[in-house]
């Protein structure tokens, strides 16, 4: 052993191990606490102050939740429940306010006689805001008095004082938070406003506000939103189903216990071809589902099954019904509240206690059964649905045979048409999804060809959201996609339409389309495609589109492309003195318009190019928005066209 390891063996000792105390580790490492530090870990600050009042809420304390986005920037969130508790903590000798504010894993939460269920998906609660926020201010309204004390850092500057007095019960917090360490500070109304709504559906007779000081209208007054729910998730999956043809008027409910867990379904069913199922657990969204999912589904397929079995709906159908089958369609919203819930999955949103699957296929199924029963015009249309959505199941997979078939000897299945990359390390490979054979060539000729492939497509591929799963099979430009790509269909026997990305044969699958209205509504179809098909895509963060120039301004010496008409004017001030005269300006109306050197310069090379990415921050959203704009219900989307047709810019550009 050489000298300097032996030195570094005695060096490590008892002093090189470091405690960090109080909230410092939160503030060392902060997405640990709260999963990222970029926008989304921002805004979870806020819910985990919420998740605090929705707590109080349903312990049966608090009916009214006002969260405000103040004129400097921070946040305001204020309850009418039972306040914190002030009085002195025995084993802390501090005030328990203060312990609360301050210690990790501090709060009423943890005692079942406070709280049976408790919110928060991290459980770090309101010392982790605390933590992350260069100031912070707490408020507490309880026994006639308003106690208050003021933290830096995690840290308190002031102690717990009694301010004044008050006929109010509950909780103020505001906070600021740390821009040294969230990539943004900046909170969006809309973010909130989303979230806050759920939280609205999943507790009926709550009032929830939102109000943002940064923005206020001619009368002077800030922005606002309300939010209330008298029917919980019956509500919920109507506003969910809100831009499609429904199949059955109104929703099959169910609001119950079973075995000690509280279980809140609601089901519509609608003539689409797609399935939403959102699932909750004390208000958390378990995006990844879990058994209480797995416990829906079954009862589902179960019920149905042999509803449609004893009265013979299914005899002349000739085809095998399979569980995806009865879920095509479907909008469904489950929330179950767990004492101590048990989460796995990437990000710790999936239910893993094994006992809730049971519950919740109990009592869906009883209901289910019930509802069938004394439905049977409803129960027959679900019944014939579900043999329509077998029988387009099984057309798919002989589409994809067929497709395969046809392709034997051509590199593996891929399309004639794709121009591939040399490298075969998907992590550093990107493909290009280009309009049309002129932009195609122009970009495989300006390309690097070890990482860059190109897929150039013919014109508009068609709307998949309104035509049935199998059809997509058939349309020429959806294969080149899905086979370039590598991703298979079919391979899971519980659900032939979900997509298996293990020989995803690209990291980077950018949109690149002409900067024009027809090159938006290309974009609008393909990612209605990978929306619908390839969620997954999105997101793991493989999918983006390209940005390119809209302008190639020159004045002497001086060259600048331009990306928007911003950049263009600050060009023109800058070099033609406010005038366009004496000022060359290109305007780009297609891709095919660049020669390939200019297409690598602006737009495809790593250094200098602009790529958007796309995400789904909120799924239910997305959802809405797809079926909205490209369903087939004409009349919300009419409406919607309507009342933003005066906010649209650069139609004809």
């Amino acid at each position: 052993m050489d000298n300097e390891k032996l030195k570094e063996i005695n060096n490590y000792s008892a002093d090189s191990i470091h405690v960090l105390e109080g909230l410092e580790a939160v503030r060392k490492r902060p997405a640990m606490y709260i999963g990222d530090i970029s926008e989304k870990g921002l805004h979870h600050l806020v819910y985990e102050v919420v998740d605090n009042s929705i707590d109080e809420s349903m312990a049966g304390f608090c009916t009214h939740i006002e969260v405000s986005i103040n004129q400097d920037g921070s946040i305001s969130v204020q309850d009418n429940g039972r306040g914190i508790p002030v009085d002195m903590h025995e084993k802390e000798h501090r005030s328990a306010l203060e312990v609360v504010m301050t210690v990790l894993h501090a709060g009423g939460k943890f005692d079942k006689d406070s709280y049976k269920v408790s919110g928060g998906l991290h459980g770090v609660g309101v010392s982790c805001v605390n933590a992350l926020s260069t100031k912070m201010i707490t408020e507490v309204y309880r026994n006639g008095n308003i106690y208050r004390q003021e933290y830096a850092c995690g840290k308190p500057v002031t102690p717990v004082e009694v301010i004044g007095t008050t006929t109010l019960n509950g909780t103020k917090q505001t906070f600021w938070p740390d821009g040294s360490i969230f990539t943004t500070t900046t909170f969006k109304y809309d973010i909130l406003a989303t979230r806050l709504h759920e939280l609205a559906f999943l507790n009926a007779g709550l009032n929830i506000s939102l109000t943002d000081y940064r923005e206020i209208d001619e009368n002077n007054q800030p922005k606002q939103d309300k939010f209330f729910s008298s029917y919980g998730l019956k509500e919920f999956v109507e506003y969910m189903d809100q831009n499609r043809v429904h199949l059955i008027t109104e929703p099959i409910y169910l609001n119950t216990e079973k075995s000690g867990y509280p279980v809140e379904v609601a089901i519509l069913y609608n003539t689409g071809y797609t399935e939403s199922i959102k699932s909750f657990v004390n208000n958390i969204n378990t995006i990844e589902g879990g058994t209480h999912v797995v416990g829906f589904r079954t009862a589902l397929t179960r019920t149905l099954k042999k509803y449609a079995d004893e009265n013979k709906f299914l005899e002349k159908a000739k085809v095998e019904i399979e569980g995806e089958d009865f879920r095509e369609g479907l909008t469904a919203v489950i929330s179950i509240k767990v004492s101590e819930p048990q989460f796995e999955g990437q990000t710790k949103t999936k239910l893993g206690n094994s006992e809730v699957a049971g519950a919740v296929q109990t009592v869906v199924g009883e209901a289910l059964t019930n509802y069938l029963e004394e439905h049977p015009k409803e129960a027959k249309m679900i019944v014939d649905k579900v043999v329509l959505a077998a029988q387009a199941r099984v057309a798919a997979r002989k589409a994809r045979e067929s497709v395969l078939r046809k392709n034997p000897m051509n590199g593996a299945g891929l399309p004639g048409k794709l121009w591939d990359c040399s490298s075969k390390d998907p992590q550093q490979c990107e493909m290009f999804i280009v309009e049309g054979d002129s932009a195609g060539g122009s970009a495989k000729q300006g390309r690097d060809s070890k990482t860059q492939a190109i897929l150039p497509i013919r014109g508009k591929i068609f709307n998949v959201e309104r035509v049935m799963w199998h059809k997509a099979f058939d349309h020429e430009e959806v294969n080149n996609i899905i086979q370039a790509l590598g991703i298979r269909f079919g391979l899971n026997p519980d659900d032939s339409k979900q997509a298996n990305y293990d020989k995803l044969r690209y990291y980077k699958v950018i949109i690149m389309t002409d900067a024009d209205v027809d090159g938006s509504h290309i974009d609008t179809l393909i990612l209605t495609l990978f929306f619908r098909y390839m969620p997954e895509l999105i997101e793991r963060g493989h999918l983006y589109l390209a940005t390119p120039p809209l302008y190639l301004c020159v004045k002497g010496k001086n060259k600048e492309y331009c990306y928007d008409d911003v950049q263009l004017q600050r060009f023109i001030d800058t070099y033609g003195g406010g005038q366009e005269q004496n000022i060359t300006i290109q305007r780009y109306k297609g891709l095919g318009e660049m020669n390939p050197e200019q297409l690598w310069e602006t737009t495809m090379n790593p250094e200098n190019r602009l790529l958007k990415q796309v995400s789904i921050e909120d799924a239910a959203s997305a959802d809405m928005t797809f079926s909205l704009l490209m369903g087939e219900d004409v009349g919300p989307r009419r409406e919607f066209i309507e009342r933003n047709a005066t906010y649209a810019k650069n139609i004809d550009a």
